[in-house]
């Protein structure tokens, strides 16, 4: 009895629990924007033109903030340590998305913030929210896979995974019940609720020996700055899982949109459909992790899941006009196949050495979900021409190629020893 306890409350099960939490939280408050953006946006007096082109800003902005906060949060766990990102970072978004639950308030507890302009207020706490959100799961990620076997690192980092999207889930439900701002109040205060648990978490002993034998070691962003080949391998893994955040920003995100074209009434929610998404991500999040530990493999499994959301989204664009109850299945379908996040992610820190992994694993999610920036400006441009439905023709059209042409590229990286430096 005392063995299993002690096995049960090891380092490495404690690290995996603060982490799977974190990122609990992380994915509520990171997806929650998707959730209430329309009707925040409504409620602070935007018509449903406005609403799109001011949703499409504070989204563009919380992506540029986490952009900002992979590399900041990144370097700082290569310097310092993972396990000070993973408090620095959630102190940052927990405040942040508290004060969100204020913006344009004139009465009760927030009504300090109907001094400022509403929309400038939104805008800059989402960036300071996701400059703090970057830092998330990055660390836990890092110090998870440095102080598993070789063999269990997938399954733990899987475990981290299957937890967070069911964050996206609880942002959904929370909503409908409770309304945007509580929803935003919950958030920031769930955060800070965590930090207890953060003091149980014990340092990678692969950084602290790399600080006590490679004190010459360059760290960081800087290492990879100096390296093409680290760059392109970057890129790479980057343009791998630009598809995930394609289904997210486009046909969740901008659904009102996409399914007004298609003349469906009514129109799909954003937030039922975020969680009818996650729904899905759940169990495809531990089916990807299980497949890749069963075919001893990252990219097969990146492949077969790349593959089927495609199709998914194929789905929802043919299946979505008949009725919004088709738009839904097809996206719960396409969750499933878009959960090989946690996959890229474990590959990212594989393929680096312990030297950048941090900066790496950090950076890898942001630049990720940053890349709906383009994709969402391009889909912007095409849209005057061919229509919403025809923009997100094109637009997924171009990123499921790129992927495909980047996993290609990259090496497999399963099971191999993280105990390395780049020079």
């Amino acid at each position: 009895m005392a063995d299993s306890k002690r096995k049960l409350f090891s380092p490495t099960n404690i690290a995996i629990l603060v982490a799977a939490l974190g990122y609990f939280v992380d994915v509520y408050d990171l997806i929650l924007f998707n959730v209430v953006r329309w009707q925040s946006l409504e409620d602070l007096g935007l018509t449903i033109e406005q609403q799109t082109q001011t949703g499409v800003w504070l989204l563009n902005l919380q992506l540029i903030g986490m952009l900002v906060g992979g590399v900041f949060w990144g370097i700082l766990g290569d310097l310092r340590g993972r396990r000070s990102v993973l408090f620095g970072s959630i102190i940052l978004y927990s405040v942040a998305n508290f004060l969100n639950a204020g913006v344009g308030a004139t009465s009760g507890a927030f009504s300090f913030m109907g001094g400022f302009d509403a929309i400038t207020a939104y805008g800059v706490l989402r960036f300071v929210a996701g400059v703090g959100l970057a830092g998330e799961l990055g660390a836990g990620v890092t110090l998870v896979a440095e102080i598993s076997s070789r063999q269990g690192r997938g399954i733990a980092v899987t475990i981290i995974g299957a937890v967070g999207v069911v964050g996206a889930v609880t942002a959904g439900l929370v909503n409908e019940v409770v309304g945007w701002r509580n929803s935003y109040a919950i958030g920031g205060v769930m955060g800070i609720a965590l930090l207890a648990l953060r003091f149980a978490v014990f340092e990678s002993g692969l950084f602290d020996a790399m600080k006590s034998e490679g004190t010459n070691v360059s760290r960081g962003l800087l290492p990879i700055l100096k390296s093409w080949t680290l760059v392109f391998r970057l890129t790479k893994i980057v343009v791998v899982g630009m598809p995930i955040w394609f289904t997210l920003a486009i046909l969740v995100g901008l659904a009102p949109k996409i399914a007004g074209e298609m003349g469906l009434s009514p129109i799909p929610k954003p937030g039922h459909l975020v969680a009818l998404f996650y729904s899905g991500a759940i169990f495809g999040d531990i089916a990807s992790g299980l497949l890749s530990q069963r075919l001893k493999s990252r990219k097969i499994p990146i492949g077969i899941f790349l593959f089927g959301t495609a199709v998914a989204c194929a789905l929802v664009l043919l299946l979505g006009p008949r009725s919004a109850a088709w738009y839904g299945a097809a996206t719960v379908v396409m969750g499933f196949f878009s959960a090989y996040w946690i996959v890229v992610i474990t590959t990212a820190s594989e393929l680096f050495g312990t030297n950048v992994r941090a900066t790496v694993t950090t950076m890898t999610p942001n630049l990720i979900r940053a890349s709906a920036v383009p994709v969402t400006i391009f889909f912007s441009i095409v849209a005057e021409p061919l229509g919403a439905i025809g923009a997100t023709w094109l637009s997924g059209g171009v990123c499921f190629a790129l992927a495909a042409l980047a996993l290609w590229r990259l090496p497999e990286p399963f099971g191999c020893d993280l105990n390395f430096f780049e020079k």
